[in-house]
C-alpha cells in the first residue's frame, strides 16, 4: 500500500495521464516531470497540442499564493516578471484524492550555466543587467524574489533573454523569507537577515553568478564575508564587478536601481574598452571583416537589449 500510495502521488504522475480539472474541466495530458519542489511538482504537459507548464500540490493554500503573486507580477506594465498564468483548477486522482494545481507559460529556455559555458563570458553583463531590470519591477511592485537561483533562471532564445521561473519563494515585502535555499541565502552566511527587502535578492543575484565558476559550491568557513570576497577575487570574469559585487554582499544596496545603475556604467566602459583595443591592433592581426562583423553583432546585440531593457 506505501508503494502504491507513493506512485500515485502529485510527485509521481505516470506519464500519459490525462489531468481533468475538477470545475473548468480543462483536459491536460502529463509528458514529464519538469520538477519538484518543497509544496508541489512542475509536469510538461499539453493541452490541444499546446505545450504548458502544469504545478499540482496537495496544499491548497500555497497553491493560492502562488496564484495570487503570478496575477500581481502580471499587473507590473513593461516587464515580463514569471510565467504567464492560464488557469486555476482542482483535480481528482485515480486514488480519490483531490490536488489543486495551476497552469502556466512553458518556458523552454537553456540553464543559465550552460549557456554562460557554450557563449562565453561576454554574455555575463547583458543578463546581468536584464536579471536586475526584472528585479526592480518585481520589487517596485512590493514583492522579493526570494529563492532565487541558477535553478529558477532559463535564458530564452532569440533573442538570448533571462527569465525567472517558480515564483513559489516570491514573499511580499517586510514579511519573513519563506523558501529559500542555503547556498543563496544571505541568512546562512551570517550576512543578513532573512527579511523580504530589495537586498535580500541582489545578495542572491552575487552569489548565482559566483554559482558559475563554483558549480560544486562551497561551504561556510570561519567568517564568511572574507570568504566569499576570496572566492570572488579568484575568478578572472568577474572581475569588473568586484566593487559592485561587494556592496551587494554587505548589504550596501537598498533598491535594484542602485545597483543596476553601477553594472549600467561598468558594462559600458567594457565595452568601449573592447571597441577600442580592436582599433589600435595592426591591420594584420585584427579580426576578418566578417568575423568581426558577427563579432560585433553578438555582442552588440546583447549590449543592445540589455541597454534598452533599462530604459
Amino acid at each position: 500500500m506505501m508503494h502504491k500510495a507513493k506512485k500515485n502521488s502529485y510527485n509521481a504522475i505516470p506519464i500519459g495521464t490525462r489531468i481533468r480539472g475538477k470545475w473548468h474541466h480543462h483536459q491536460y495530458v502529463v509528458h514529464k516531470r519538469l520538477g519538484m519542489g518543497a509544496i508541489g511538482a512542475v509536469y510538461l504537459c499539453s493541452m490541444n497540442g499546446r505545450k504548458v507548464a502544469l504545478k499540482v500540490s496537495e496544499k491548497n493554500t500555497s497553491i493560492t499564493i502562488e496564484v495570487n503573486v503570478l496575477k500581481a507580477l502580471q499587473k507590473v506594465q513593461g516587464n515580463q516578471l514569471g510565467p504567464s498564468l492560464y488557469d486555476v483548477d482542482d483535480w481528482v486522482a485515480k486514488d480519490g484524492r483531490t490536488y489543486s494545481f495551476y497552469v502556466m507559460e512553458y518556458i523552454k529556455g537553456e540553464p543559465l550555466d550552460r549557456f554562460i559555458r557554450r557563449n562565453g563570458t561576454n554574455w555575463i553583463g547583458p543578463f546581468l543587467l536584464q536579471l536586475l531590470n526584472d528585479l526592480e519591477g518585481l520589487h517596485l511592485a512590493g514583492w522579493v524574489f526570494g529563492d532565487l537561483k541558477i535553478d529558477n533562471l532559463l535564458i530564452y532564445p532569440k533573442p538570448p533573454r533571462v527569465r525567472l521561473i517558480d515564483v513559489g519563494g516570491t514573499t511580499q515585502q517586510g514579511r519573513a523569507i519563506k523558501e529559500y535555499t542555503e547556498f543563496y541565502d544571505r541568512g546562512y552566511w551570517q550576512l543578513g537577515s532573512r527579511k523580504a527587502e530589495p537586498s535580500y535578492d541582489l545578495f542572491a543575484v552575487v552569489m548565482i553568478f559566483i554559482h558559475l565558476f563554483y558549480p560544486n559550491r562551497f561551504e561556510k568557513q570561519g567568517e564568511s564575508l572574507p570568504l566569499l570576497r576570496r572566492k570572488l577575487s579568484a575568478i578572472r570574469a568577474l572581475e569588473p564587478y568586484q566593487t559592485c559585487f561587494d556592496k551587494a554582499l554587505r548589504g550596501v544596496y537598498k533598491t535594484s536601481a542602485e545597483m543596476k545603475e553601477d553594472v549600467i556604467y561598468i558594462v559600458a566602459r567594457q565595452h568601449q574598452t573592447r571597441s577600442s583595443m580592436h582599433k589600435t591592433l595592426p591591420f594584420w592581426k585584427r579580426t576578418t571583416p566578417v568575423e568581426y562583423i558577427s563579432t560585433s553583432l553578438i555582442t552588440g546585440s546583447a549590449y543592445g537589449i540589455a541597454y534598452l531593457l533599462t530604459l
